[in-house]
């Protein structure tokens, strides 16, 4: 019980936007420690510019949105600056929708959500039904891979969620597809892959999309959980380069991208054309979260 209590008390100390608001998020935090434990039931929460999401306890894919804001702060900041209501965004790796309620919520860009597990999708479709979304969102309760097949995907770990190679307790089997099964039909501003470590076999389905130059950015965690099907975070982050994009780190206060040398630890932004990307990052509407504007 004290370690993530721990764990959630020093994420929210280094949160670039609450770190400034602490008073703020601790408040946000036991208020909803307090409130979920009466709630057996998902219950609507206000997110951001009018957008609303459905939260429980130990719900973790969104409640940290309710201490700080924006859970994923850099990444959720630039997906608000770059995407425009003409492009199309591809969240892979769904979970319950907060980058999709983001991205068609509040910039009312086209998303297609994929989103494995059932009981977390079923949670995708209510949070698209909350913010009337339908028009927008089309929700797929399908694994995204290198080719159509289908394979073990666990059901009940929440963010951690993930396929299985032999068949588990807690693991149904799913249907998996290439994205480029969606193209050229849908030709992504934007992609955000958040796969537990099955990034490799997602690109490796999406060979004609990921040379589409409309595509510029690609928002990937590589933290080495791709070991476990023997792939190699290293040799992503080079087929990326040599695909013409570059690894960043984003400043949302300063609106300020810096080359960074390697991919990060989790989430990294890739970019590529990147005076078209700084343009619209300059250019683009401010955000309101913690009372700031963003």
């Amino acid at each position: 019980m004290l370690a993530p209590l721990k764990r959630t008390l020093r994420f929210i100390q280094q949160h670039p936007l609450a770190k400034k608001h602490l008073l703020k998020a601790y408040t946000n935090f036991f208020r909803w420690q307090l409130i979920s434990r009466f709630y057996d039931k998902a219950i609507p929460i206000k997110f951001i510019e009018g957008t609303r999401f459905l939260a429980k306890k130990r719900l973790t894919g969104i409640t940290g949105n309710i201490y700080v804001g924006l859970h994923e702060f850099e990444e959720m900041s630039f997906l608000l600056h770059f995407l425009r209501r003409e492009d199309t965004f591809l969240d892979i790796g769904a979970n319950v929708g907060a980058y999709t309620i983001l991205a068609s919520g509040v910039v009312k860009a086209k998303s297609i959500a994929f989103e494995p597990a059932l009981s977390t999708f079923k949670l995708l479709e209510a949070n698209i039904e909350l913010n009337n979304l339908n028009k927008l969102v089309t929700c797929q309760n399908i694994g995204v891979g290198e080719r159509c097949t289908k394979m073990h995907f666990t059901q009940n770990l929440d963010t951690t969620n993930h396929f299985e190679l032999t068949a588990s307790e807690d693991s149904i089997r799913v249907d998996i597809l290439p994205l480029d099964f969606f193209y050229p039909e849908h030709r992504p501003a934007m992609l955000k892959i958040d796969v537990e470590g099955f990034e490799t076999a997602v690109l490796n389905g999406a060979a004609k999309l990921l040379k589409d130059p409309l595509l510029k950015v690609i928002i990937i965690e590589l933290n080495g959980c791709g070991e476990k099907y023997g792939y190699d975070d290293t040799k992503i982050n080079q087929q990326l380069i040599n695909l013409g994009f570059n690894p960043f780190k984003y400043d949302p206060f300063s609106r300020e991208l810096h080359l960074i040398n390697t991919y990060g630890a989790f989430n990294t932004i890739y970019i590529r054309n990147i005076g078209f990307v700084k343009n619209r990052l300059i250019n683009a509407k401010p955000f309101h979260v913690f009372n700031e504007k963003v």
